[in-house]
């Protein structure tokens, strides 16, 4: 498959901002929120140490105290993007653990909340596949038919051997269920993979990459593993116990995962950092921008782009 001309970029693949561009004709962005929200792998609901990598502190406004309403986060965010010209419109993007991990009436207020802001055009919602009811997906549902939605489904892998091993909570078909209720509507949907999970070969990184690329999925996340400081992955690291990938690596699968993708899925993300008073490694990635310019050469030096190989291409 030739480029496609419809991304109108320089770019190998169909990142967020060309994405926004094209629909809104102006600049756009994610406002990250937390809300208060916890997880049913956190609360006891499920389990109480969550997932093997994740640190359980939320946000750094969560860390500094009592933190803001989401009307304060969203007007203190568009001043700070304003100031430097760097967006026009927004999205609230509720981030921290499990936002909709709550009764529907809590949701609607806090969702409203956001949209009550001006230049909110939409919202993004980062979850769990196992946590949206139907009437969750209902509520949902009601804003997408009004405004620009994504909903976020945190799964990392499509392998239950693996989402068993990093404590996930949930399984394969789990997601598969939330993606066939949540399915016909303008609900758009973002998954989030990781690679390098333990244990994970390359071909099975692919099989989850596959699987996506067949999905009615319209935006992706790839994240490279992070060990962090008080983590149960973090204390493996530090004893040595666990191999990560190297940059080479993860650069190379990355290129790979984006040549079978479809052209029009969007690339919301392709790597990762941690807190940095808590990050162990691997050192490569403290440095997004040097990440994502290795992943850029690569595709150059492969004359290559997301959905080159798609349904069987070249």
């Amino acid at each position: 498959m030739p480029k496609p001309a419809f991304w109108n970029n320089a770019k190998r693949y169909y990142d967020l901002k060309s994405y926004w561009q094209n629909r809104f004709g102006c600049r756009v962005h994610k406002l990250p929120i937390d809300a208060g929200f916890t997880c049913p792998n956190r609360d006891g609901h499920l389990a109480t140490g969550g997932c093997i990598y994740c640190d359980g502190r939320g946000s750094a406004l969560r860390q500094a105290g009592e933190f803001p309403s989401v009307g304060e986060q969203i007007r203190r965010g568009k001043e700070y993007y304003r100031r430097r010209g760097k967006a026009e419109k927004f999205v609230a993007y509720f981030q921290t653990f499990t936002n909709t991990y709550a009764p529907v009436d809590r949701l609607k207020a806090l969702y409203d909340e956001a949209l009550a802001e001006e230049d909110v055009i939409g919202l993004s919602i980062g979850t769990r596949p196992d946590c949206v009811s139907d009437e969750t997906i209902a509520l949902i549902r009601s804003y997408a038919e009004r405004y620009h939605v994504w909903l976020e489904f945190g799964l990392q892998s499509i392998h239950d051997r693996t989402l068993r091993a990093i404590n996930r909570g949930h399984d394969m078909a789990t997601f598969l269920d939330a993606m066939r209720r949540t399915g016909n509507s303008p609900i758009r949907i973002c998954t989030h993979i990781i690679v390098g999970l333990p244990g994970e070969s390359h071909a099975e990184i692919m099989e989850t990459a596959r699987a996506l690329a067949e999905l009615p999925i319209q935006g992706i996340k790839v994240h490279n593993l992070l060990a962090l400081r008080g983590t149960a992955l973090g204390s493996r690291y530090e004893q040595g116990e666990l191999a990560m990938m190297s940059r080479e690596e993860y650069v190379a699968t990355v290129c790979d995962i984006l040549e079978i993708l479809p052209p029009e899925m969007v690339v919301q993300r392709l790597t990762a950092d941690g807190y940095r008073e808590i990050f162990l490694g691997p050192e490569w990635a403290a440095n997004k921008l040097t990440v994502l310019n290795a992943i850029n050469r690569e595709l150059e030096a492969r004359d290559s782009w997301q959905g080159k190989r798609y349904g069987g291409g070249e």
